[in-house]
């Protein structure tokens, strides 16, 4: 029997049992063809009405509570290639007598048989959930290379993909080889109804079971629908939290949720491009644009949290490093909103960031030029919270040159020129990331200058510009801005920096300096050398009380500083102690006259710059200056 039935995988009938048409057309002298196509259409008709009348529910109670396809695959298979007979069998009557008995009852077979995948179709996507949910089915599978359904069962009805599954060994877990059996299945069925004029009926019932899961899908990922009005009544702590879990939808749903789905709807409807794309479109198009939708809102809202430009940002990346495979889920015309959202999200989220740096900048010029330096000259708490902030903003250095791409760049005379000398060129201009960062930094340090210009303490003004560059060199050697200022510009900083401490040095500990001798070992008289000892124990003690109180932040700027003045003052003074001391040995109140041995000198100055106040300043030169020398002398009697 079956070599004459017709084979769905190489679409020919086989004739080996039958004499040729030209031989029988001679012997019987009646029309061979005819003949011919109506026993086919016989045979056919009477197979599909003894299998489809075997598994109608309405005649049968075992085909009422039995699935074909669990019971027997193989059945299930005789199945479907007996309806497509069926099928062309029709086709055929249709031609030859439309109106005949025989076209009638294969109809009726055909609506039978169609209640029946129906109800397959049904019970495979519902059984199944767990199964074909978008994980198992993405892990699985590729869109890349659908396969042919009816070819993926052997002849005699077994399920080849047993033999899929051996090929690819163990890699293959239990659920997904469940996953791939229910979607072969689903997908025999769909090209059977498709193919028999029922496709209406196979997509709305895989339409409102595949929609279920992703909107639960979507939902239990804690997207929901919301206004901008909700955003903007929410509390920080509250819309943070909600930001948080949509990241994580996001990473979650771009990468099995919809990419499942899409590869689950690109198999079983194969053989449609228009289905397939209907079905996925009308399935994942809401949720979608929900969960691209959601950025938009927050960047639109009114919330103002300093946290909120890192969050934006955040969004922006989740965006734009999944947009190849957003790009590619939702390819179709038809879900050509879903892209469009995304990109507007984008654009609203980028807008919202140069809107962000803008007003961060504006707060800068905006602080106060009559604050007084506090702590000593310590690092401001502008140039604190300025360069955190800067820090971190370059932690998104690549998603921030994709912002500043197109935005225009500060006016070049607003810049050093120095800037532009390195590490951009004419040939080679700076990124416009690199551009901003830089301008912000030189609006900072341009406040910083306006507030020591008219503070009286010059010594102060150098102590406070130099903690505070200081800390801006510091930050940007320790952050992603390095990167994005370049070495010149950190070397140059960092040469201001040792020119405000030597200023510093000038001013502050110069008249220290000068109380000494260019030459500390020549001949003098003593009185001569008691009214240097006079003049430098009076200038050291004010000047060491003054500055006591002043405080440098970078430990290592600290004994830099600490070294150089150092170096300039003891080893001076402990030549000129070591030549002149003996000279006013026999004066009275000799303690009075020579206060400081060297090494007072330079333990004073070891205490210089962590901020003692005035008083204990003082005291500690007194009180240290006098015990010094007194065991200095006892030491060399």
């Amino acid at each position: 029997m079956r070599s004459i039935c017709f084979n769905s995988k190489t679409s020919s009938f086989s004739m080996s049992r039958y004499p040729s048409p030209a031989r029988n057309s001679i012997s019987t002298g009646t029309p061979p063809r005819r003949s011919f196509s109506e026993s086919l259409i016989e045979q056919s008709i009477e197979a599909a009405t003894v299998l489809i009348n075997k598994w109608n529910p309405e005649t049968s109670t075992y085909a009422k509570v039995t699935s074909l396809f669990y019971e027997s695959k193989s059945e299930a298979m005789k199945f479907i290639r007996c309806v497509n007979d069926l099928q062309k069998s029709m086709h055929a009557m249709v031609v030859e007598n439309s109106t005949s008995e025989k076209l009638v009852h294969a109809q009726n077979l055909m609506q039978i048989a169609m209640k029946r995948l129906q109800k397959e179709f049904y019970q495979i996507l519902s059984m199944n959930r767990a199964h074909l949910d978008p994980e198992s089915v993405s892990a699985r599978s590729s869109r890349a290379s659908p396969r042919s359904s009816i070819s993926d069962y052997d002849d005699d009805g077994s399920v080849s993909h047993d033999d899929e599954v051996r090929n690819v060994g163990d890699s293959i877990d239990e659920v997904e080889e469940v996953s791939s059996i229910a979607m072969t299945d689903l997908r025999s069925i769909a090209e059977c109804m498709i193919s028999s004029g029922y496709a209406k009926e196979c997509i709305s019932i895989y339409k409102i079971i595949r929609k279920s899961i992703i909107d639960e899908g979507i939902y239990r990922l804690g997207v929901e629908k919301m206004s901008s009005s909700q955003i903007n009544k929410m509390d920080w702590e509250v819309l943070d939290r909600r930001i948080k879990d949509w990241l994580e939808a996001v990473k979650i749903s771009t990468a099995t949720l919809f990419n499942g789905e899409r590869i689950l709807c690109d198999h079983v409807f194969a053989s449609s491009d228009s289905i397939r794309e209907s079905c996925f479109t009308e399935i994942s198009k809401e949720g979608a644009t929900l969960l691209f939708g959601f950025p938009e809102l927050v960047a639109k809202s009114k919330k103002s949290h300093p946290e909120k430009i890192f969050r934006v940002l955040d969004m922006y990346t989740a965006i734009s490093t999944n947009w190849v495979e957003i790009d590619s889920i939702f390819s179709f015309e038809s879900t050509v909103t879903v892209r469009a959202q995304a990109l507007n999200s984008l654009n609203k989220l980028s807008d919202t960031v140069r809107s962000m740096l803008s007003e961060f900048e504006s707060t800068m010029q905006k602080d106060s030029l009559k604050s007084k330096i506090h702590g000593g000259g310590g690092v401001h708490t502008l140039t604190l919270t300025t360069m955190n902030y800067l820090s971190l903003l370059a932690d998104y250095s690549n998603i921030l040159a994709d912002i500043f791409a197109d935005w225009p760049p500060p006016p070049r005379s607003s810049l050093p020129e120095s800037y532009f000398e390195s590490p951009s060129t004419d040939d080679s201009p700076a990124p416009a990331i690199s551009m901003r960062m830089a301008w912000l930094i030189l609006v900072l340090l341009c406040k910083l200058d306006g507030k020591v210009e008219h503070h009286k303490d010059v010594c102060l003004s150098y102590i406070f510009l130099a903690n505070n560059l200081s800390h801006v060199v510091s930050k940007v050697q320790t952050s992603n801005l390095k990167y994005l200022l370049g070495e010149d510009w950190i070397a140059k900083h960092e040469a201001k920096v040792k020119l405000f401490a030597a200023n510093y040095e000038r001013l502050a500990w110069g008249p220290v300096i000068a109380t000494l001798p260019d030459n500390p070992t020549a001949a003098i008289t003593p009185p001569q050398a008691k009214e240097i000892f006079r003049k430098f124990n009076k200038t050291f003690d004010e000047t060491f009380r003054k500055q006591s109180s002043f405080v440098v932040s970078d430990p290592k700027l600290r004994d830099e500083m600490k070294v150089s003045i150092a170096r300039k003052i003891v080893p001076s003074y402990r030549e000129f102690y070591d030549t002149h001391r003996s000279n006013v040995v026999g004066e009275r109140n000799v303690g009075l006259i020579v206060r400081f041995a060297p090494e007072d000198v330079g333990n004073y100055l070891s205490d210089l710059f962590f901020g003692n106040n005035n008083n204990s300043g003082s005291t500690s030169v007194s009180s240290l200056s006098s015990s010094s020398h007194q065991r200095h002398s006892w030491s060399r009697a």
